[in-house]
Parts: structure tokens; sequence; C-alpha cells
């Protein structure tokens, strides 16, 4: 367990702490995540990801970059 509580422990908030620590415990045993810990989980990712687009605008380098490894189709 020392990643789950290595991962956990970068958050200064204890109600994350304890989402974290919740979702790697599901994925570790197999169990489903419970309903309220992947809401919560949901919609922090929700609020991060709108402050990371009002930041930074769409970023797109994965296809760009994928295109171009792959070079031209037949």
């Amino acid at each position: 367990m020392t990643a789950l509580n290595s991962l956990a422990d970068k958050s200064p908030d204890p109600l994350v702490q304890a989402d974290e620590k919740a979702v790697i415990q599901a994925f570790l045993t197999g169990t489903p995540v419970d309903p309220e810990v992947a809401h919560r989980v949901q919609e922090r990712s929700r609020l991060i990801r709108e402050e990371v687009f009002r930041k930074h605008g769409l970023v797109d380098v994965a296809v760009p970059a994928i295109r171009e490894l792959r070079g031209p189709l037949p």
C-alpha cells in the first residue's frame, strides 16, 4: 500500500485524500467505486478541465503528433 499512501498524501484536502484512496483501493481490489466518490471525482475533474481550458484554450497536440509519426496514408 505504499503507492496508495504516497499518491493520496500530495493533496492537502482530507476529502480529496479519502477519495483518492477509495478509487485506488477499488482499482486494486477490482470492486466498483462508490457512486458518491465517483461523482465528487468527476466534478473536480470537470472544474480542473474548465480551468485549464480558460488558461490555455484548446490544446490539441495528440492528433497532429500521431499523424506526423505515422506518415502519409496509402
